[in-house]
């Protein structure tokens, strides 16, 4: 008897020894990660273009060694290896569902366990490099894949339609449209009509899951159309011109976001061009009277040069802009300023908690107008010096709000 209970306990002594071996451990905990069709906790940090399952081998010693020839293994210290840290980043995230933890858990643990039993075997720690063809790593190269995080795509939204979307918040606030509803019956006002939220995160959110954004057919996103007033509809009339600011950064925002979420970019050059330059709305408007003939009814945009007091010339570079299409039968042109500045500017990291403003001084105020209808044909064409009209110098303390504009006749601006 006591020899048959001492059997017993060697045969669950070897069982535990090879469950602890990097084979066991990789059939038991790796495998199941690979062969399953729900896509891993990647996506909840990447839209695209990256999941768990892309550093797998069918077999535990080529994954061990490709993610070890790829650094992605600490063999003195496993648990500081960095596809567990890849595997974790997104613990801490707010958002993250109850099944995203849990995949994320799981995901860890098991990684966790086999990188530690596949690093004390000395055969895998010196095993010969594989072949570069035999690494296992996401076909998109890691420029790609770092577009298509989700932090990346709140930060293309806040400096596109986050950033001009005082074009739309008279009306689309939740604010503006409670307010509405005490005249009129909600439902009247349209379903998604409060598409502004607190924040940018809440309002992209919103945004993706109703059909105001179609990622399979970007350009006919209602929140392009209904601007424009043309083809579909608008309550607030015109808002967008084709090729104007606002149509450019909507329109350029959706076509990414389509782009990223249907897994479009197969190369770094294909990704957009990143800008040093964010943008944020105001509420301090520019109006131009007594506009000429020739400017009734085109596209006009203007830019901001402020005052260097220390230089004693106008800055290179213009600190705010603006544009609309000019008011033939009134003789007018007016909107509201979008201030420029740079990533990592004071302004910047100011205006993203605090209210954008522009300082009050002395401005040269710069125009340029779309004469041919270029931008209508082409709408992510730029006005050049060749588009140039005219210059004037204004002084103002831009005040905010639509009953206070800065105003700043025609016929001062000259070449």
């Amino acid at each position: 008897m006591r020899l048959l209970l001492s059997l017993a306990v060697l045969t669950l002594s070897l069982a535990s020894v090879r469950a602890d071996t990097p084979e066991e451990v990789f059939s038991k905990r790796i495998v199941p990660i690979f062969k399953s069709p729900n896509p891993s906790s990647c996506t909840q940090c990447h839209l695209s273009g990256v999941d768990l399952k892309d550093y797998i081998r069918p077999s535990h010693r080529e994954t061990f060694l490709s993610l070890r020839d790829q650094g992605l293994v600490d063999l003195d210290h496993p648990e500081k290896s960095k596809i567990l840290h890849l595997i974790d980043m997104g613990k801490d995230a707010k958002k993250a569902t109850d099944i995203q933890q849990k995949n994320r858990t799981a995901e860890y643990e098991a990684f966790a366990a086999w990188v530690k039993a596949s690093c004390a075997d000395a055969t895998l720690r010196t095993a010969p490099k594989l072949a570069a063809t035999n690494l296992a790593k996401p076909a998109k190269p890691n420029e790609v894949i770092r577009h298509a995080r989700t932090d990346r795509v709140m930060e293309s939204f806040e400096n596109t339609v986050w950033a001009l979307r005082f074009r739309c918040a008279s009306c689309h606030t939740t604010e503006a449209v409670e307010k509405r509803a005490k005249e009129k019956p909600l439902e009247s006002l349209g379903a998604n009509m409060a598409w502004i939220r607190p924040t940018a995160e809440e309002t992209l959110a919103y945004l993706t899951k109703s059909r105001l954004v179609d990622a399979k057919n970007p350009e006919r996103s209602l929140l392009l159309l209904k601007p424009l007033n043309d083809e579909i509809k608008h309550g607030g009339g015109v808002k967008f011109v084709v090729g104007d600011q606002g149509y450019k950064a909507y329109r350029s925002f959706v076509d990414d976001y389509a782009a990223v979420v249907n897994g479009m970019y197969a190369k770094s050059d294909e990704l957009p061009k990143k800008l040093n330059v964010v943008q944020f709305g105001t509420q301090s408007w520019l109006k131009i009277q007594n506009t000429p003939p020739a400017w009734a009814d085109k596209y006009m945009a203007v830019k901001l040069y402020a005052w260097d007091t220390t230089t004693k010339k106008w800055q290179a570079n213009p600190v705010a802009t603006t544009d609309r299409k000019v008011w033939g039968g009134g003789k007018l042109w007016q909107h509201n300023l979008t201030l420029l500045t740079t990533p990592d500017s004071a302004d910047a990291k100011k205006w993203k908690t605090a209210t954008p403003t522009l300082p009050g001084g002395k401005y040269l105020v710069k125009v340029y107008l779309d004469a041919t209808d270029r931008l209508a044909k082409d709408w992510k064409a730029e006005l050049s010096d060749d588009d140039f009209v005219g210059e004037a110098v204004v002084e103002s303390q831009w005040p905010t709000g639509y009953g206070k504009m800065t105003v700043l006749d025609a016929t001062a601006v000259k070449k």
